[in-house]
């Protein structure tokens, strides 16, 4: 089946080359957000990486009402909008309930659609009706193949333009398992497939704050197991410093070490292209 290739401002998702979402977790302080995207445009620019700069202007999933959620709509939509602006990066982020949708399409080049929420029916059409590209997260309680559930309901506004991102199944017992198997039945949907390999690592039940909320030693492996099993585009949550972010602290990476990490994830792209070609 061939791919659609779903356009999001200068980036070609689904096409040559590798693409990536990366970004802080949740939208902190303006210093932190800027410094983050001026790495970024570096990398991507020097490694020919597109990148798409993702970060959530409300966490409404926090384990606890105790825990940072982020600035909201307006502000979150305000910062990232001066970052789309300024470093000429497409920006993504969450939308939790239909009231945020029109305010976030305003601003976003992709609508994201949370894991836990990707089955709610009015939230995924009315994103969908905006037109813009919507970007469904694998629900953790879903086999792979049901995914092509909400893939219908956004085709059912007529929008095409969707990515479809792996996060890992869980079975109740606070980790997070990635089956291969899921890259090829979310891409028989014909759309391209990113594999959220940050996400992939945590370890729920456990405060993201706590060294052993994530499980930072299997990055390396999973990112070269999704990129040779085909899928056209990494998420990378990414900050100055993982250990102070007030959100999934255990499993994001630090900014600095991004560069060398897809470096070899790029030229294994290429190889799996070769392959599937042939």
């Amino acid at each position: 089946m061939s791919k659609k290739i779903v356009q999001v401002g200068s980036v070609k998702c689904g096409d040559d080359p590798l693409f990536l979402i990366s970004g802080p977790c949740v939208i902190e302080e303006y210093s932190t957000m800027m410094t983050v995207a001026e790495k970024l445009k570096r990398v991507s620019e020097k490694l020919n990486l597109p990148v798409i700069y993702k970060s959530s202007f409300q966490k409404d999933n926090r384990s606890s009402v105790n825990y940072y959620q982020g600035p909201g709509l307006h502000e979150g939509l305000r910062i990232l909008e001066q970052i789309k602006k300024e470093f000429e990066l497409p920006v993504l982020s969450d939308i939790h309930f239909p009231e945020q949708v029109d305010a976030a399409a305003e601003v976003l080049d992709v609508l994201q659609i949370p894991a836990y929420l990707v089955m709610q029916t009015t939230l995924v059409v009315n994103a969908a009706k905006t037109g813009k590209v919507i970007n469904l997260k694998h629900g953790q309680f879903l086999a792979p193949e049901n995914m092509i559930k909400p893939v219908q309901k956004v085709e059912s506004t007529g929008n095409e333009d969707i990515i479809l991102t792996e996060r890992g199944y869980t079975f109740g017992y606070n980790d997070l398992v990635v089956d291969p198997r899921s890259f090829y039945e979310l891409g028989k949907t014909g759309y391209p497939v990113v594999f959220d390999v940050t996400h992939a690592i945590r370890k729920y039940g456990i405060p993201s704050a706590d060294p052993s909320g994530g499980a930072r030693q299997y990055l390396p492996v999973l990112g070269r197991a999704g990129v040779a099993a085909g899928v056209d585009g990494l998420f990378i949550e990414t900050h100055p410093c993982p250990s102070e972010a007030l959100c999934d602290a255990a499993s994001q990476m630090d900014i600095d070490q991004l560069e060398e990490f897809v470096k070899p994830l790029i030229e294994l792209h290429q190889v799996e292209l070769k392959y599937r070609k042939a």
